[in-house]
């Protein structure tokens, strides 16, 4: 295949006008004014634990899991296979993490959670890309597959071993984790000070090199290094081309079946570290039931992002924060958080005005003013909102988005072999 002529189709000019790509200075930017506005939140609502080194911490390690699940998820869409077994695969990495993790130490529980998860991507891929079936359906059989399975095997591994029942694990040994010494405690010291901005970024940055796992260390890089592989590379470019148009690039010598199969495997490969990193890292143990969720979530962070990695990242990052938020202040912080959303609607009513989108600014308005007025005329939230807070954002988030949305074009589309002659 030539690299070049793909790269020329690929950078030919799309209809209806090209949209403004979420490169590296434009995320850094988006975080800037984010954290500048959460700072004059904390200011005004008092929340000071909205930003400080324990909260960022906390939802750095609340968000790895679902940021590797978007990973999983991206790697599979970009090759044209819509994988909606991440959940599946993440339960998979969690039992075998664990499994492996208690006998012969946490990086080779870390090693057997990709092997897991790798494995529910093969039969994923085996079901869609071989046998052509509908990609929902299949992703639907890899999560109650999944849960069937680990469920009947902690019967006979957990329930005979010490420590350990039919529906947890043994304790599993923790990962090393390093603070820099030094400058996290000056960083924590600063926080502490309550200043506007300066304090918040202390906050986060102290949040960042602070009791880190050095498995968080490994997933934050896998973000660049997919960015790299899938956008700089000949590898990644006939991937790609796979889940824009499958018959072209067989036209040109790809082989799409090869680059479908690596794509959903390494799909699953991540969701399954995913999972090991919530078995091994986050609570120390498997407990049935404890992915929660996270696949789906990483896939509504996927989409949230574009299918990019920066955005997804952007999607996982705000779920692990209003989690965090959760878990650590209730409904103090989502109390103040009503605020955050009341400010970001007033944004959004200045941009449809400007648009001239009237109606979809007169509801935007109304919305505002009723959460400036619940933030008034209340100290705190009902504790049924605390825990719905981080489900709800995510809902938001991606109502907000979804008009500026681009799949690939062959994402889900079945392909047979040689359908182009």
């Amino acid at each position: 295949m030539s690299t070049s002529t793909v790269s020329a189709t690929s950078a030919a000019p799309k209809k209806g006008g090209g949209r403004r790509k979420l490169t590296l200075p434009w995320i850094l930017l988006i975080i800037a004014g984010g954290l500048a506005l959460i700072s004059l939140v904390r200011v005004i609502s008092g929340a000071d634990d909205l930003t400080s080194v324990g909260q960022i911490s906390g939802a750095l390690q609340l968000a790895v899991p679902i940021a590797l699940a978007g990973l999983g998820g991206l790697w599979a869409e970009r090759a044209g296979v819509v994988n909606i077994g991440l959940e599946g695969m993440m339960v998979l990495g969690t039992w075998f993490g664990a499994w492996a993790g208690y006998q012969w130490g946490p990086w080779t529980g870390v090693v057997m959670g990709l092997v897991g998860g790798a494995l529910g991507g093969l039969l994923h891929a085996i079901i869609t890309v071989t046998f052509n079936v509908n990609h929902i359906v299949s992703g639907v059989a890899v999560n109650i597959l999944a849960i069937g399975f680990t469920q009947y095997l902690s019967n006979f591994t957990f329930g005979e071993a010490p420590g350990g029942s039919s529906k947890q694990s043994p304790r599993i040994e923790p990962i090393t984790e390093i603070t820099i010494p030094g400058l996290s405690d000056w960083l924590a010291t600063l926080q502490a000070k309550h200043w506007f901005f300066v304090s918040d970024v202390a906050g986060v940055v102290g949040g960042l090199v602070t009791n880190l796992s050095l498995l968080t260390v490994v997933a934050v890089l896998l973000i660049p290094a997919t960015w790299w592989v899938l956008w700089r590379t000949a590898f990644g470019l006939r991937l790609r081309s796979c889940g824009e148009n499958p018959v072209a690039a067989e036209s040109l010598g790809v082989n799409v079946y090869k680059y479908k199969y690596i794509a959903v495997i390494v799909s699953g490969a991540m969701a399954g570290l995913g999972g090991a990193f919530l078995a091994i890292v986050s609570t120390g143990i498997y407990q049935e039931g404890q992915t929660g969720g996270r696949g789906y979530i990483g896939l509504a962070a996927m989409i949230f992002g574009n299918w990019m990695p920066g955005g997804m990242s952007l999607g996982a990052g705000l779920f692990g924060f209003t989690y965090s938020l959760k878990l650590r202040g209730g409904a103090e912080n989502v109390h103040a958080m009503l605020l955050l959303l009341a400010i970001l609607l007033v944004a959004v009513v200045v941009w449809q005005l400007y648009k001239k989108k009237h109606v979809q600014a007169a509801i935007s308005a109304a919305c505002a003013a009723g959460l400036f007025v619940w933030y008034t005329l209340t100290d705190a939230v009902p504790s049924q909102f605390v825990d719905a807070a981080p489900y709800v954002t995510t809902l938001l988030v991606l109502a907000l988005s979804a008009q500026r949305l681009r799949m690939p074009k062959a994402d889900g589309m079945p392909y047979r072999k040689g359908q182009g002659k």
